[in-house]
């Protein structure tokens, strides 16, 4: 089969489709011929020789894809070589072919095509895992999405929003800004001019946030700490701003606020499983609805895994960038 490899850490241009051993599924697992895969920051942090798999993942890139089952591992139920699915994946994404544990995988939603589903997996278990599972978001209550036109943000609001919550986010454009109003954003600010705290502030009477989703680590942890509501919940799932910032415990003792900080990849297979499970529950029967969908930028053959690359990097993409395998 074929796959994206590291030549080593580099730029873009350090990923090239190559001829690699098959893979065959091992016990409990199953085979999936994929259709497509998606590219999440953590791809370029791997890319980069800062985020290594865990050990027992694939070596080559990828946290999620699509495809159908072509063959099934021992003592594997409930799944058979045909069906349609999308999965959660620790690697390998970038292939031809994947295994795939069966609890981290996923049916395609009703009406959805293959390329489209390899957009859900990563987004939508990190965002219900986080915002619903850790921070415990309640309908009426604030919620604060930061880059809310990335992958991730843009699931965020449309869940949040789905919910019953308030939603706030911030982005750097008003093209993207307007495109979160569009998925359920109430109040969109433009980080690039405008201090989210006293516009969080503004309209909420005072109050702050409930819950704030984060992906800028250390250069926004103070910030999000005034921002928060008595009683607050700051996730922590991104590290763009950096890894060290300086906390002001009473400040935080003061609003009995908690900080929780989260990754899913390196996830006991157990607690994926958990999470993949709690996602077919609850969000499945939404994207089955219509009420929430995958955001899509652009789709690019998967040999030109590097420009796809590019395009997060640059920032200028809302939603997905997905990568065609077939």
């Amino acid at each position: 089969m074929f796959a994206i490899t590291i030549a080593g850490p580099g730029g873009p241009e350090v990923l090239n489709w190559t001829e690699v051993p098959d893979e065959k599924p091992e016990p409990g697992e199953v085979l999936v011929e994929v259709a497509a895969s998606a590219v999440n920051r953590a791809d370029l942090l791997q890319r980069q020789g800062f985020y290594q798999p865990p050990a027992g993942a694939s070596a080559y890139p990828g946290l999620e894809a699509s495809g159908r089952i072509v063959e099934v591992g021992a003592g594997v139920s409930g799944w058979a070589v045909g069906d349609r699915v999308c999965a959660l994946l620790a690697g390998g994404g970038y292939a031809e072919r994947v295994r795939v544990p069966t609890g981290q995988l996923l049916p395609v939603p009703a009406g959805m095509d293959l390329i489209t589903a390899a957009a859900l997996p990563e987004v939508v278990c990190t965002v219900w895992s986080n915002v619903f599972m850790v921070a415990h978001l309640r309908k009426g209550e604030t919620f604060l999405v930061h880059g809310g036109s990335s992958g991730i943000g843009t699931m965020a609001i449309q869940l949040a929003s789905a919910a019953g919550a308030r939603v706030f986010t911030t982005a750097g454009s008003a093209v993207k800004l307007e495109r979160c109003r569009e998925l359920g954003a109430e109040v969109a600010i433009n980080y690039r001019d405008e201090d989210f705290v006293a516009r969080v502030r503004e309209v909420t009477d005072g109050a702050g946030v409930d819950v704030i989703l984060d992906n800028m680590g250390a250069k926004y942890l103070d910030r999000n700490v005034d921002a928060l509501a008595v009683n607050g919940r700051l996730v922590v799932i991104g590290l763009q701003g950096g890894a060290r910032g300086e906390l002001d415990l009473n400040k935080l003792l003061t609003k009995r606020a908690a900080i929780a900080a989260t990754s899913l990849r390196a996830r006991p297979m157990s607690e994926k499983s958990a999470i993949v499970a709690a996602v077919r529950e609850h969000v499945w029967p939404l994207l089955d609805a219509g009420r929430v969908e995958p955001i899509v930028d652009r789709v690019l053959p998967v040999a030109e895994a590097a420009d796809a690359h590019r395009v997060l990097e640059e920032s200028g993409h809302i939603g997905k960038v997905l990568l065609k395998v077939r």
